[in-house]
């Protein structure tokens, strides 16, 4: 039998890190709402993991991330006691579209964008896992530790309240 690689390894912690932390951003940031507290989040986990590596079993290795970091993330909305939002870049593009255009299209993506933070985490996370990942019903049930049935009615549930915005009545959800 061969023995489990070494977290302290430098070779095993980056492929650790090459493996798990796009994942780990992605769950933090369907989760939380927030991309750049997601990033950080990340940041800090690996730093603890590798700090920790001594302790830490390489087999338990994602478990121990996903935990560290959602107490990471539970920690700082405790601290800052903020509410969730959505970031947004300033990207200043020259086009020849018609402001109008602009402003719906701005207002459309404001009243999307608070929706979908409006809607109970759990609600929010299983429709990003599904409509930004791609994940199935199942995957999403296996990596929430949730039966497929609560899935399906986490993501029914939000697709009810994204109907409510106006402008998406016209597109097929």
């Amino acid at each position: 039998m061969r023995p489990s690689p070494s977290v302290c390894e430098e070779n095993t912690y980056n492929e650790i890190y090459r493996n798990h932390s796009e994942k780990l951003r992605n769950y933090l940031y369907y989760k939380f709402g927030d991309l750049n507290q997601a990033e950080d989040i990340v940041q800090d986990s690996f730093l603890k993991l590798w700090n920790m590596c001594g302790d830490v079993i390489y087999d338990k290795v994602v478990s121990f991330l996903y935990r560290i970091s959602n107490n990471l993330a539970i920690d700082g909305i405790r601290s800052k006691k903020v509410a969730l939002k959505f970031q947004k870049d300033l990207v200043i593009v020259q086009d020849n579209e018609d402001p109008y255009f602009h402003l719906r299209t701005k207002e459309f993506r404001l009243k999307i964008e608070t929706t979908i933070s409006s809607l109970p985490e759990k609600q929010r996370e299983a429709f990003l896992l599904n409509r930004i990942d791609k994940l199935t019903y199942k995957e999403i049930a296996n990596r929430l530790g949730i039966s497929q049935t609560a899935v399906e009615n986490r993501i029914a549930k939000a697709l009810l309240k994204l109907k409510d915005i106006e402008e998406l009545k016209k597109y097929k959800l």
